[in-house]
């Protein structure tokens, strides 16, 4: 008997480097998407916004966690919402809003999008479940 699936919104708030959290996120996202169920959204809150940037240059013999997530994301069609005022406050920025702030360089890594908290609110009323790391 196949168990129904489920919709998840997974809440990352850890780094991709330096903590475990957000590898255990995407081990959980992916182990979630191979049983057959649906993330509706993958929101990336406090430190865990530097799961974002594009600068992000782990060592040779490291995973590339930053870029797994964007894998990720465009295997399966996942949106990876980063929370802008979190964001802006860590130095990541997308190229609007590094314009508004007069800064010559963006560096938030597509397919990651600022948003708000209300996106956050939304994923957790359709949500089955809710996840954080």
């Amino acid at each position: 008997m196949k168990s129904a699936s489920l919709r998840f919104a997974l809440l990352v708030t850890g780094p991709c480097y330096g903590t475990q959290s957000s590898a255990d996120a995407y081990r959980f996202a992916r182990a979630l998407l191979q049983k057959g169920h649906v993330i509706s959204q993958i929101f990336f809150y406090q430190e865990g916004v530097h799961n974002a940037n594009l600068l992000v240059q782990p060592a040779g013999d490291e995973t590339h966690l930053q870029q797994a997530w964007v894998n990720l994301a465009l295997e399966h069609e996942l949106a990876l919402d980063v929370c802008v005022a979190a964001a802006l406050r860590r130095g990541v920025s997308d190229r609007d809003s590094a314009a508004q702030a007069g800064l010559a360089q963006w560096n938030l890594a597509p397919p990651f999008i600022l948003s708000g908290l209300g996106s956050l609110a939304q994923a957790a009323l359709s949500a089955d479940r809710v996840v954080q790391f």
